[in-house]
């Protein structure tokens, strides 16, 4: 007698609101969407809006977020919610709305977002009792609006903060501005008015910096710091007080753009133009971009400082989204360095007295002059290491090895260069080009300036701050001190002088971004020198990115850099997208979007690894149709299993 299994039947369904929209994590572009399940009765408690789930998905589990409930769903079959990871709420409507826009801004997958936004589960932190720092609670007084007077609208900008209002500044920071202060003002300001503030900075020191100043101005216990370097438990406990509320304002890196802050006042952002904040993961987003989107989103107030000013932000003030905050002329003449520009290459090798240390004698004698006030000299080198490159001293041809066409350079330690790729000496090497025999370096890094200094100076201290060991602080006393850009520490005291050297190697990059991203190192590390202290730069007085640093006026470089570039058609006026893949794979990317009129497609051209790169140029009232063409068209390829993948990243910074 046979039997039959009859089918197992379904568990009751919440009484209320019985369909929850999920947002599954499948990484893949065409499933980019939410999903209708059903919700069973003994999970409604918990299965609330922004609990993390389990979900049968293509016949697997996979987790994902609960979007909403409703009463109702246009599928008639829903599958049910499998169990409910957690009751915590770790996604708030406010950054699910975040997700959603950055995903379609950049032509990404909200889940791609989602994981950038929010950490790691750690259960056992999640289960224990996050404790209610002691220093919560609403803040006191608003902060003294002295540090923000020599800005015109500064003080405004403080008053604004701490009534509610949404002010959006582009704020250029004097030199020797104490700016971490500057912004725990702002933060306070904008706590006292009872709403909440996120601030976001490049790197850890920069972090820590604007962690002590936010712990002077607010006290203990009223902020937390979130960054990768800190373990998984304790940045989780950290993130939890803030989910929870616990905590109002934040500060951190670049992850922290997506902190889920209550009330969110303002997002302010340190040193927009630092290459850190571009997002290395799909969807690729900036974090200054992001941030600005979310103050458009969340009626919050933006606040984007930097010493210089990058043609981004530019865009903003010129297109009236934000105002200007600079300091008046009467303040910039007080806090400015004297720079001045030793001229280009050709001069310098005319100059008898550099003494072996590839320093023009007024660059000698100020740095000697420095080092007897008793206060350290600043020396910026555009890249870390020995010697990176070597070329023909006569036609500045790249020396090559004669057996296998590598580059040369110098080893530590010797004087015979030898090829980099396969290690082969050339000691008799000559020029093909002009048969000269005479090799000079192309950049010479921070550690060979280091020893042709220490030999130009005896008996100085030199110490190099670079990749590897890189230096906070240095003591107030005589020293010379190489860095590579953003590497260089904080003098206690200030610097008592600076020279910024090889300065063509980085203007002329192949960069649309080489000026502006000189004129940012340069004024980055002039910053740092006191108040009419000498700043020598190494480079032709007549190039702008050169007049701007002497004039100190980064906004008027910026201004040009935008006006040239809307001219020329290139970002930030424009809209690019750079897709990537092997060949056949492109054609097909290419031949499925549906892209606007306006798009002009460039390329393809080869790329590394014998794939081939292609640019695509609309206007950007067409940016948004241009990402969603993009968008679609990668769903149509994952849902067709195409076996190449094809990277597609809106707005990259290496256009050129």
């Amino acid at each position: 007698m046979s039997t039959t299994a009859l089918p197992r039947p379904a568990p009751p369904v919440a009484a209320v609101d019985p369909v929850a929209r999920v947002a599954v994590d499948v990484g893949l572009t065409h499933l980019d969407r939410a999903f209708d399940y059903l919700v069973p009765a003994k999970l409604s408690c918990d299965a609330q809006p922004g609990v993390r789930v389990r979900v049968r998905f293509s016949g697997r589990l996979v987790d994902g977020y609960l979007l909403e409930r409703r009463a109702d769903s246009r599928h008639d079959r829903l599958a049910s919610l499998e169990r409910v990871v957690s009751p915590e709420v770790v996604l708030t409507p406010e950054v699910a709305r975040l997700a959603r826009a950055v995903a379609d801004h950049w032509g990404g997958s909200r889940s791609d977002v989602l994981r950038l936004a929010i950490p790691p589960r750690h259960a056992q932190t999640e289960r224990a009792a996050v404790p209610v720092p002691r220093g919560a609670g609403p803040v006191g007084d608003p902060p003294p609006a002295e540090g923000w007077t020599p800005y015109g609208t500064g003080a405004a900008l403080l008053t604004a903060l701490r009534t509610g209002r949404g002010p959006r500044a582009v704020w250029t920071a004097l030199p020797g501005e104490d700016w971490p202060a500057r912004l725990a003002e702002a933060a306070a300001a904008c706590a006292a008015g009872g709403r909440g503030a996120l601030i976001v900075l490049p790197d850890r020191r920069d972090l820590a910096r604007v962690d002590t100043a936010l712990r002077t101005r607010l006290g203990p216990d009223r902020h937390v710091a979130l960054s990768a370097d800190l373990g998984p438990g304790a940045r989780y406990r950290r993130w939890l007080q803030v989910s929870r509320g616990q905590v109002r304002v934040v500060v951190g890196t670049r992850a922290a753009a997506y902190a889920p802050v209550a009330d969110l006042g303002l997002v302010a952002i340190w040193d927009d133009g630092d290459d850190l904040y571009a997002e290395p993961r799909a969807p690729y987003a900036h974090t200054r971009d992001v941030l600005v989107l979310r103050a458009h989103l969340a009626g919050a107030a933006a606040l984007l400082g930097a010493t210089h000013r990058s043609v981004e932000a530019a865009q903003l003030v010129a297109t009236g989204w934000a105002r200007s905050v600079t300091g008046g002329r009467s303040a910039l003449r007080a806090a400015a360095p004297r720079v001045r520009a030793l001229g280009d290459d050709a001069a310098q090798a005319r100059d008898a007295g550099a003494r072996g240390a590839r320093l023009p004698s007024l660059a000698w004698e100020t740095a000697g002059a420095a080092l007897r006030s008793g206060h350290p000299v600043l020396v910026q080198v555009p890249r870390s290491g020995y010697l990176p490159a070597l070329a023909c001293e006569q036609c500045r041809r790249a020396a090559r090895c004669a057996a296998c066409a590598g580059p040369l350079g110098l080893p530590k330690g010797t004087s015979v260069p030898a090829c980099r790729w396969c290690g082969r000496p050339a000691a008799d090497w000559s020029c093909p080009a002009c048969s000269g025999r005479r090799l000079r370096a192309v950049v010479v890094g921070a550690r060979r300036t280091a020893e042709e200094l220490g030999r130009a100076f005896p008996g100085a201290l030199v110490r190099t701050s670079g990749r590897g060991d890189v230096l906070d602080t240095v003591p107030s006393a005589p020293a010379i001190v190489v860095a590579t850009p953003g590497a260089e520490p904080v003098a206690e005291g200030g610097y008592a002088a600076a020279l910024l050297l090889d300065g063509w190697a980085m203007l002329t990059r192949p960069d649309l971004r080489a000026a502006e991203e000189t004129l940012r190192r340069w004024v980055n590390a002039a910053a740092l020198v006191n108040a009419g202290a000498p700043v020598l730069v190494a480079a032709d007085p007549g190039v702008p990115a050169v007049q701007a640093l002497i004039r100190w006026a980064p906004a008027w470089l910026a201004e040009r850099e935008l006006a040239e570039r809307s001219e020329l058609g290139f970002p930030p006026a424009c809209r690019f997208a750079a897709a990537s893949g092997r060949p056949t794979a492109l054609g097909d990317l290419l031949a499925t979007a549906r892209l606007p009129a306006s798009a002009q497609v460039l390329g393809p051209v080869p790329a590394e690894h014998d794939q081939e790169r292609a640019l695509i140029r609309v206007p950007r009232s067409d940016g948004a149709a241009l990402a969603r063409a993009l968008h679609q068209a990668q769903g149509v390829r994952s849902a067709r299993k195409a076996a190449d993948a094809v990277r597609v990243q809106l707005d990259p910074l290496d256009l050129l």
